[in-house]
């Protein structure tokens, strides 16, 4: 069987200098994918200069709870003072000092060595139209950073639910609390802002500074907050210097604890499971210190920075391979590390708001 002749109704083609081509013109309204992709196949794909990422929820838990950096050690301790006692002096009796105030200690150990990691082929890295490398960095960083707010929050709401570790007289200290807004009342602005109040009612009870006091909500309460006007909590006689509605930012605080948002919290936990495991965080391999509770009904943090402490080995970096590997694999590893542990330290500082 012989081949349909060039330009002839069955072989629609005409010889050209480099090669041949169809002879007769489609339109692209009406053709098929795969015509479309054979028609044009040799032209370029333009890159349009637009990256569409994953975007990054804010990492806001680091500065607001106590730091330090632990060195040539695997742990941290520190020391609690309780209150001491002052008594009236009875004459001709020695004064011997003995009323020394009560001392508790907590000990933060570090967790095992966190990483997020990617590797960069040569290849990839020369065709791409974008910065592969520093896109991949951005991303690590942020998944270092999301974890480190995660383990922060909860054991915030672990410590609202702890007793203080001074017990002797003349204590017991106080411990920390927790604020019930009612069923289904998570993203009710007054119940908020009187959870607020309640909160500031609290802590100046326990003689908590006033000075560090912040909250912690999810983005939907903070708007919340914003566009439920009967709440008046917005200064809409003088400006916007305690919140602007047009522009849904600005609003500071509430009875003098600072308010921040976070996608990062324990909010309401529908995890997997069923019955009384559904919504529980468990503790996983890797994790010296606990962070699992039943957080289902929680839905906020009101704290000052003493509820909790923060022991750093190894601070948020990034590491690339050298040439060795680069020459053997062709391409680098790109490897973001964190050694960090976070402990409850005073639960009176820290409260948590449950919609229950």
């Amino acid at each position: 069987m012989t081949a349909p002749a060039v330009g002839s109704a069955t072989n629609n083609t005409r010889p050209t200098p480099f090669g041949v081509q169809n002879s007769a013109v489609q339109l692209g309204l009406t053709q098929t994918a795969s015509d479309y992709n054979a028609k044009y196949d040799t032209y370029l794909k333009l890159f349009s200069g637009e990256m569409f990422k994953a975007y990054e929820s804010s990492c806001i838990a680091k500065g607001t709870v106590q730091n330090r950096t632990l060195k040539n050690g695997k742990s941290m301790q520190f020391i609690f003072t309780g209150r001491m006692t002052a008594d009236y002096h009875t004459p001709g009796t020695p004064i011997l000092g003995s009323g020394d105030p009560p001392v508790a200690e907590k000990t933060i150990v570090m967790d095992d060595l966190l990483i997020s990691s990617a590797f960069v082929y040569d290849l990839d890295e020369t065709l791409a139209h974008y910065s592969l490398r520093s896109e991949i960095s951005k991303k690590i960083g942020h998944a270092l950073a999301e974890a480190y707010d995660k383990k922060v929050f909860r054991k915030i709401a672990l410590a609202a639910r702890e007793a203080h570790p001074v017990t002797a007289a003349p204590g017991p200290e106080a411990g920390g609390s927790i604020i019930n807004l009612g069923a289904n009342n998570q993203y009710n602005a007054q119940s908020l802002v009187d959870s607020f109040f309640e909160a500031a009612s609290i802590l100046d009870e326990k003689n908590v500074p006033r000075d560090g006091r912040c909250a912690v909500l999810s983005p939907r309460q903070y708007y919340a907050l914003i566009s439920q006007v009967d709440s008046n909590i917005l200064n809409r006689d003088f400006g916007s210097t305690q919140g602007n509605l047009n522009s849904g930012d600005g609003l500071y605080e509430i009875a003098g604890i600072s308010i921040k948002r976070s996608n990062n919290l324990p909010f309401m936990v529908t995890g997997a499971g069923t019955g009384g495991s559904a919504g529980h965080i468990t503790r996983v391999d890797g994790e010296n210190n606990d962070y699992g509770g039943d957080f289902r009904t929680s839905c906020g943090l009101i704290y000052m920075k003493d509820c909790a402490g923060v022991v750093e080995g190894i601070g948020p970096s990034v590491q690339t391979t050298g040439s060795d590997v680069k020459a053997m694999y062709q391409g680098d590893v790109i490897v973001g590390r964190l050694a960090m542990g976070v402990g409850t330290l005073n639960p009176a500082c820290a409260i948590e708001l449950r919609a229950a």
